[in-house]
């Protein structure tokens, strides 16, 4: 016996009725006015069996697929490796470079850019606009008689090749965790005909220079991967010459107190372990810091959250718009890519809800009489 099941309305079928059956399934399928005057769309039973396990499945592999998101999977390792193998990785792929540019940090959009729409602006100029205001905000627009000059963290080496070709006679020298960054930099000097600045694999917290090296330190956005932040900061200190300029760019958290509630916690926590941070913290423990070395003075801060927020939601339209490079790379990068714009995503409501701050921390190395 077969039986049919009307959406929006029923009908039982039986034996007595079986002549009825061929008019039926003639007509089920285009709908046909119940008793009620509506036109009642039916499907075989069989057929709304198959679509509540279709449903079913989505649902658990839509729920599944959310715990995987949900779970760091890139947890800081301690080791100076760990990280640099994670640009390593980012650096081959070539996916990174093509989207951002040569410059692995947050852009800036101006007071007019945000207010017109931020996603009106370059993505890429962006970027330049953060390392011109950077340089303006920490008075190194105009260095007089720079022999050395540092970047800490230098990633492709945008800034390094920026500040090489606006001071000439300096030598520049980037240094990363990743062997394959220093080779991608060395590779774009070497396009753009530069002679002055060099690219190292080294570790910030034990570089190899004597004191009192650089006339200026600069150190954007590569705090966040350092286990010990006062040893960030005071390195940074010790290889500056007295009188010269410190500046640094760093995601922050927000101050404490009042203490981060559980759910604060938890989202700080996926933010260091999905992308190998061992932990963040205020922009003004890092003046504490720079403060406590007794040798740094006219120490300033700022956070830069509005001037920098769009880069987040920016970076995962400019993908939207050209797909292909993902699309057309495979399915490792595929499911790497997913993760990120999760992880984009994450960021951006951490900084909009005051969870994270955008810190800038800039002194001057006090000259000693």
């Amino acid at each position: 016996m077969s039986a049919v099941c009307f959406v929006g309305g029923s009908v039982g079928v039986g034996s007595s009725r079986r002549q009825a059956l061929p008019d039926v399934r003639r007509r089920y399928a285009r709908g046909f006015p119940s008793r009620s005057g509506r036109v009642d769309m039916v499907m075989p039973a069989p057929a709304v069996g198959a679509a509540v396990g279709f449903a079913a499945l989505a649902a658990v592999l839509a729920r599944s697929i959310k715990k995987v998101l949900d779970t760091p999977s890139r947890p800081y390792n301690g080791s100076f490796d760990g990280v640099g193998k994670e640009y390593d990785e980012w650096t081959n792929e070539g996916i990174l470079e093509k989207f951002w540019g040569e410059h692995i940090h947050l852009g800036y959009y101006t007071e007019e850019e945000r207010a017109s729409g931020w996603w009106k602006a370059n993505f890429k100029q962006a970027k330049y606009v953060f390392v011109d205001k950077m340089m303006e905000w920490g008075d190194a627009d105009n260095l007089e008689n720079a022999e050395r000059i540092l970047d800490v963290g230098c990633g492709f080496g945008g800034t390094s090749r920026i500040l090489a070709k606006k001071y000439p006679d300096a030598k520049v020298t980037g240094i990363t965790l990743s062997r394959e960054q220093v080779r991608r930099g060395t590779e774009l000097a070497v396009e753009q005909g530069l002679a002055n600045v060099e690219f190292k694999a080294m570790d910030a917290l034990h570089m190899e220079y004597e004191d009192n090296t650089f006339d200026l330190v600069w150190a954007c956005e590569s705090g966040e991967h350092m286990p010990d932040k006062q040893k960030y900061i005071e390195e940074m200190t010790r290889v500056l010459k007295p009188g010269g300029k410190l500046i640094v760019a760093c995601w922050c958290q927000r101050e404490t107190p009042p203490k981060f509630s559980r759910d604060e916690r938890s989202r700080l926590q996926f933010l260091y372990d999905e992308w190998s941070h061992p932990f963040f913290i205020s922009i003004e423990q890092f003046a504490r810091f720079m403060k406590g070395t007794g040798r740094l003075e006219r120490i300033r801060t700022d956070n830069w959250v509005q001037q920098t927020i769009a880069s987040w939601r920016h970076s995962i339209l400019v993908g939207i718009v050209n797909p292909w490079p993902v699309v057309f790379s495979s399915p490792v990068v595929w499911w790497k890519v997913i993760r990120e714009i999760v992880c984009i995503e994450r960021m951006h409501r951490a900084f909009r809800d005051g969870l994270m701050t955008y810190g800038m921390i800039k002194a001057v190395k006090k000259i000693q009489n």
